[in-house]
């Protein structure tokens, strides 16, 4: 159990109370943003989203949640060894097991371990792209003259769809014209189809079709609504608060999955503001880059709120205005059951 201090803070002349870690200092930036999230309900107008009446007013509620965070020299220590050259899709039975041996002197799970894999290609994804771009003569010419779009991947070490791009690119192929390819393969010649479906079976990365992701992040967000509903927690959705910005501003502008209406306290820590990441929370450049975007636009409105991570984070994962959380108490049941009828 957490204990805090409980002190007065005058915002605008008014005292609030505020309950503050003992544990630990919270730098500048966090103060400025929890300080955001308590006085959100008594701004005038509030901010975008937060209904002016909210009947009951909106009540102050602790909650603990205690989390469990990879050690950084963990993630650095099994990236290295799940990780290999040119190797960008999905595992076989055999792969899988090769990694359960890997991590079995690690303190992570093999659901933490393939997320962390994914996030560690996505990455090398995004920072391989002018590499392969700059050597897309080079693999059109490999490629015309037999060699495999898997061997072509793993010589630039990116992924097989973005390398089979780039020889669409060489051959003076519009945007549009590859994308209109990649959607419909049947309009390219027998061997362009026959290497284009070994190129998307063997990439998790780039693959055009990413339904079931969005699928498990759809119920991984239906899942904490049940979880904050059954404790009495008010929020909007957010597909709530897309439709209501496309109708007043023509499109999403700020859209948390959970919008909260009461003044909640996760661990002491003010959070006005949930989003839900299906995966685990990496130290990596990228996806942080990533989050730290999306959590700026959601704190310049509303102050602190929280990240929390399906399969845990990492504990060099600095993000400012957010708490990291995973959700170790959260039921996970609804996602289980999805994954064991997929299988």
């Amino acid at each position: 159990m957490l204990s805090f201090d409980r002190t007065l803070v005058f915002i605008d002349g008014r005292e609030l109370d505020w309950f503050v870690r003992r544990e630990e200092e919270w730098d500048v930036n966090d103060e400025l943003t929890c300080r955001k999230a308590i006085q959100r309900f008594d701004l005038s107008p509030r901010p975008m989203g937060i209904p002016t009446d909210i009947d009951p007013p909106p009540k102050t509620i602790h909650i603990d949640w205690p989390v469990n965070p990879i050690p950084i020299e963990v993630q650095r220590n099994v990236g290295k060894r799940i990780v290999k050259r040119g190797e960008f899709g999905w595992l076989s039975d055999e792969k899988v097991d090769e990694i359960v041996e890997i991590i079995a002197d690690f303190p992570i799970t093999l659901e933490q371990a393939l997320s962390l894999r994914a996030a560690i290609n996505q990455e090398k994804s995004v920072y391989s792209h002018h590499r392969i771009m700059n050597r897309k003569k080079e693999l059109k010419q490999r490629y015309d003259n037999g060699t495999d779009i898997l061997e072509l991947a793993k010589i630039v070490d990116g992924p097989p769809v973005n390398v089979f791009r780039a020889i669409l690119s060489a051959r003076n192929f519009g945007k549009n014209r590859i994308k209109t390819l990649l959607k419909e393969p049947d309009r390219m010649n027998d061997r362009d189809q026959e290497q284009f479906k070994i190129a998307e079976d063997a990439d998790r990365v780039s693959n055009v079709d990413q339904t079931e992701t969005h699928i498990a992040a759809d119920l991984f967000e239906d899942v904490l609504c049940d979880h904050f509903d059954s404790l009495g927690i008010r929020f909007r959705r957010q597909a709530e608060l897309v439709k209501e910005q496309v109708e007043s501003e023509g499109r999403p502008i700020r859209t948390p999955d959970l919008l909260f209406l009461d003044d909640l306290r996760i661990n002491g820590i003010p959070c006005a503001w949930i989003d839900a990441k299906h995966f685990f929370g990496s130290a990596l450049s990228f996806p942080r880059k990533k989050t730290q975007k999306q959590i700026n636009r959601y704190t310049e409105a509303y102050g602190q709120g929280a990240i929390i991570y399906r399969h845990g984070f990492c504990d060099g994962l600095n993000l400012q205005g957010a708490q990291k959380l995973d959700s170790g108490p959260v039921d996970l049941s609804l996602l289980t059951e999805h994954n064991e009828n997929r299988s």
